[in-house]
C-alpha cells in the first residue's frame, strides 16, 4: 500500500467537495421571468422527457428546483439593499402577479362608541411606553401584566380608610371591585358588537319592545319578586296574580345538625344493595311491567284477529243462489240469532 501525505488527502477532499458544490451560474435556453415582489420565478423551458424517464425523477426535479432557485437568488442580489441591525436586507418591489386569496379580505372593524366620540371631539390617541419607573423597587417595570409597576395585588397589608368600616375586609373589597370592572368591560364589548350588527341590546328586566305581552309582564313581576334576599319567600302576591309555571323544583337537602338516623339508614341500605349478589326486586314495578306487557300482547292479538275476518259482502250463503250451487246457508250456521224485541 503506497503511503500518501497529508497534502494529498486534503487535495482529494477539496476536489470531492468542489464536485459536490455547483456554481452560481446557471445556463438556460430561455431566460426565466421573475416577480421579485412575490419571490416567484417562471421557467418556460422545455423539459427533456428522455432524461426525466431515464434518471430518477426525484433527482431530476431536485436539480431543476436548485437551478431555478439559484437564478431567483441571483435576481434578488440585483435589487437595492440596506443594512438593518448588521443584516443586509433587500428592498422588494411591488408584486406584478395577482395571486388569489383563499378567503375574502377582512372587513374593517366598525368603530366603538368611544372611538366615535374621540373622532367627533378630535381626541388623538397617545401611545404610551411599555416601561415605567417603579418607586418601590427602584427599577423599570412593565406598565401592565405580570410583574408590573405599582402592583397592589402583591400587598400583604392594606391601610383601612378613615371613612370605611373597620370590620370590612379590604382584600375582598378589592377583588370584588376588580370583578366588577372586568364584567363592565365585557358588557361594553358585547354592546359594541351588538351595535355594530344593528341589534337592539335588551336592558335589565323587560326587553325594549313597543308593547309587552301578558306573559312578559308576569315574567318581569316574578323576576322582581325573587330578587330579594329571601328569594321572594315573604313577598305578598298581587291581586289576581297567578302562580308562575315552569319555575323548576327547589332542591331539598338533609339537615346538617340534628337526627342522623335517616342518613344512617340510607347508607346502610346502599351498602346492602352493593354487597348483595342478587339484584333487588321492586315488586310493584315488576307487577306493573308484567301487566303492561300482557295488555300490549292482547291488543296485538285483537288487531290480527280483526284483519282475518274480511268483508261480509264477499262471503257466500247470502240470498238465493241459482248458479254455482250456491243457496241458503244451512240452518244454524252463518246466521245471526233472532233477537226478540223487549224492554231494556
Amino acid at each position: 500500500m503506497a503511503s500518501c501525505s497529508i497534502e494529498d488527502v486534503l487535495a482529494n477532499a477539496e476536489r470531492n467537495e468542489a464536485e459536490k458544490l455547483k456554481g452560481i451560474t446557471v445556463n438556460k435556453e430561455l431566460d426565466l421571468e421573475f416577480d421579485p415582489g412575490n419571490l416567484l420565478a417562471f421557467d418556460k423551458n422545455r423539459i427533456d422527457t428522455r432524461e426525466f424517464k431515464d434518471n430518477k425523477r426525484e433527482e431530476f426535479l431536485r436539480s431543476l428546483a436548485r437551478d431555478n432557485t439559484q437564478l431567483l437568488i441571483n435576481e434578488m442580489w440585483k435589487l437595492p439593499t440596506e443594512r438593518v441591525e448588521e443584516i443586509i436586507v433587500a428592498k422588494l418591489p411591488d408584486p406584478t402577479t395577482p395571486l388569489p386569496r383563499e378567503k375574502p379580505a377582512p372587513k374593517p372593524k366598525p368603530p366603538t362608541k368611544w372611538e366615535q366620540f374621540a373622532k367627533l371631539k378630535g381626541i388623538q390617541k397617545k401611545k404610551k411606553t411599555n416601561l415605567v419607573w417603579d418607586e418601590v423597587h427602584k427599577e423599570w417595570r412593565r406598565r401592565w401584566g405580570y410583574k408590573r409597576a405599582k402592583d397592589d395585588t402583591k400587598e400583604w397589608l392594606i391601610e383601612v380608610p378613615e371613612n370605611a368600616d373597620p370590620s370590612e375586609d379590604q382584600f375582598a373589597k378589592r377583588n370584588k371591585a376588580k370583578k366588577e370592572r372586568v364584567a363592565k368591560n365585557e358588557y361594553n364589548r358585547l354592546k359594541n358588537i351588538a351595535r355594530a350588527q344593528k341589534i337592539k341590546v335588551p336592558g335589565m328586566g323587560l326587553a325594549p319592545t313597543p308593547r309587552q305581552s301578558k306573559a312578559e309582564l308576569a315574567q318581569a313581576v316574578n323576576v322582581a319578586k325573587i330578587s330579594t334576599a329571601s328569594v321572594g319567600k315573604f313577598q305578598d302576591n298581587l291581586p289576581k296574580e297567578k302562580t308562575p309555571k315552569n319555575t323548576g323544583k327547589k332542591r331539598k337537602f338533609q339537615p346538617l345538625i340534628g337526627d342522623f338516623s335517616s342518613e344512617k339508614q340510607k347508607q346502610l341500605d346502599l351498602l346492602k344493595v352493593m354487597d348483595s349478589k342478587k339484584p333487588r326486586l321492586h315488586i310493584t314495578k315488576a307487577v306493573n311491567k308484567q301487566m303492561r306487557e300482557e295488555d300490549r300482547e292482547s291488543a296485538q292479538k285483537s288487531k290480527k284477529g280483526f284483519g282475518k275476518k274480511g268483508r261480509r259482502g264477499n262471503m257466500s250463503g247470502k240470498g238465493k243462489g241459482k248458479a254455482g250451487g250456491k243457496g241458503k246457508a244451512p240452518k244454524g250456521k252463518g246466521r245471526k240469532p233472532h233477537m226478540k224485541q223487549g224492554k231494556r
